[in-house]
């Protein structure tokens, strides 16, 4: 089988790249093309297009990017037209697949879907949209088969592909700490955001000079793009390609909201979870989004398991507040750890998600399994 996979962001270069791994086991002819990132070009792909071209966010960043964006769009449709997949599986990222799907599903072309869009966060609606465009649509977080039910969308759950990811990686830490408890820092991985978020991070390491401070970097940004960020913190140090590693040894966390706070959870790592965006696209987001939350963490427990600091209000003194009551209030902290092992339970009933999606995608591309009406 030929598949033609597209990521635009870390998280779905992760995801996408571990998906083609299990693809392999199930498919042994399997061939493989996308747009991700290094880690799908390491497991087999032929690389196409990296996500650190792709990556606009926020409402303001993507109508300035709006020429950009069009152009990617015309050259992956006649991408994919010349390579004749005999599926296209898209990897989150909805702004860019939702859009891809629809076209494919013209072309005729089998379109799968690993890891639904947020459509349960805003603008329900378009369930309809993709109820029409992709063919089978492969779920990760438990209430998303419920909420597509009752659209009349049957879809499957496979489990959460970051407790395997995780559990995988608990073991390798490094070193950064030189004996100081690590707080670690994950501003996000998208220029606009760290621009925002590390600022307020780095000023609040001031306030804890007795605790390592370390950035996580992202791997779509390099050292020079931090250089001016970090000037005036010279004790503050950085990982680059060891994220996992550092939470591996961090006693507390600042994590920009996404994938992030998932695995810092995961990792069982009391978190601070930090938004702030432009203004302009936060007064946008704030009247389209209807959840509660904007963590994954809280998303899933459904109660506001770790802090939320948003917009106006992830500021210094706020930051500081909360992060001095993870690293010293051991009762604090014990609730957060117990809601943690509840979460990782919920998720670890799905099993392994990469090789339940692979089996899946095989099963429904021999015609063994038919795709949800």
């Amino acid at each position: 089988m030929r598949y033609y996979l597209i990521a635009g962001e870390a998280s779905g270069d992760l995801h996408g790249s571990n998906l083609i791994k299990a693809l392999k086991a199930h498919d042994s002819g399997a061939e493989f093309r996308c747009w991700g990132g290094d880690m799908m070009e390491a497991a087999g792909a032929v690389l196409v297009k990296h996500y650190k071209e792709l990556a606009f966010m926020g409402f303001v960043e993507v109508v300035r990017n709006l020429p950009t964006i069009l152009r990617n769009l015309r050259m992956c449709k006649e991408d994919v037209l010349a390579y004749k997949p005999d599926a296209l599986i898209l990897v989150d990222y909805p702004g860019f697949n939702l859009r891809i799907a629809r076209w494919a599903h013209t072309q005729g072309i089998r379109v799968i879907y690993y890891i639904s869009p947020q459509v349960w966060a805003w603008k329900e609606s378009r369930v309809k949209g993709i109820k029409e465009s992709v063919d089978k649509m492969l779920v990760i977080l438990p209430f998303e088969k419920e909420f597509y039910h009752k659209w009349g969308y049957e879809v499957e759950y496979v489990g959460h592909p970051l407790v395997e990811v995780v559990e995988a990686a608990q073991r390798q830490a490094a070193d950064h700490a030189g004996g100081k408890p690590i707080v670690a820092l994950l501003p996000g991985s998208r220029a606009q955001e760290v621009a925002l978020k590390l600022p307020v991070m780095l000023e609040v390491s001031r306030a804890f000079p007795d605790h390592q401070f370390v950035v996580a970097q992202a791997p779509s940004l390099d050292d020079a793009y931090y250089a001016p960020l970090l000037q005036d913190y010279p004790d503050v140090q950085t990982v680059r390609g060891n994220t996992y590693g550092l939470l591996g040894q961090a006693r507390a966390a600042l994590v920009t909201s996404g994938t992030a706070t998932l695995e810092t959870a995961l990792f069982g790592v009391p978190e601070v979870v930090c938004y702030k965006g432009s203004q302009v696209s936060y007064e946008i987001a704030k009247r389209l989004i209807k959840v509660k939350y904007i963590s994954l963490v809280n998303l899933i427990m459904d109660k506001p398991v770790v802090k939320e600091l948003i917009q106006g209000d992830m500021n210094a003194a706020n930051v500081r507040t909360e992060l001095e009551k993870l690293l010293k209030d051991e009762a604090y902290r014990a609730r957060i750890m117990e809601d943690y092992a509840a979460l990782k339970r919920i998720l670890q009933q799905g099993g392994d998600a990469s090789a339940n999606a692979a089996a899946s995608i095989v099963r429904y591309l021999s015609g063994a399994d038919s795709a949800p009406a």
